[in-house]
């Protein structure tokens, strides 16, 4: 509905964060790719103010009353951390690591190097959740992670 009623102009990428995760059904592990952010939309544009009178002249697509609630700016440092994940295709595909003595060591996929930031492993569903820092507050992703090893 953004591509069909915002001009390149004002949202030159209309998108949304998607992440991969493993799920056991039917007996068989099997990859499937999940919103990271449900019911956010992302639009990157140059020029946030006309993004914004766009917005509000199609009042029906968005309900844009108050700029500070409805629209929350991704922080460089945000920007520069979600780029990072999940590149120009706005992907996180899956991660492996393993766990040595109680310290993961992540061997592929995106969150090589990102070890300091997961705060709490899911083994059973494949998932780990990673901290993002947000000014002075933090929140957090799901990705998807594999540990093939514990020792």
């Amino acid at each position: 509905m953004c591509r069909e009623h915002l001009t390149h102009s004002a949202a030159k990428d209309i998108f949304a964060f998607t992440y991969d995760r493993m799920r056991k059904y039917q007996g068989t592990w099997h990859l499937e790719k999940k919103p990271m952010f449900p019911d956010y939309v992302f639009l990157e544009s140059e020029d946030s103010g006309k993004l914004y009178e766009e917005l509000r002249n199609f009042g029906k697509m968005a309900n844009v009353q108050d700029e500070s609630t409805t629209f929350t700016p991704v922080t460089p440092e945000e920007e520069e951390m979600l780029r990072r994940l999940c590149g120009r295709q706005h992907h996180l595909k899956m991660s492996r690591g393993i766990i040595r003595d109680g310290v993961t060591l992540i061997t592929e996929g995106p969150l090589i190097g990102l070890e300091n930031q997961i705060r709490k492993i899911d083994r059973h569903k494949r998932l780990a959740r990673v901290e993002r820092r947000n000014g002075n507050s933090s929140d957090y992703i799901t990705a998807g992670l594999e540990i093939v090893e514990k020792s």
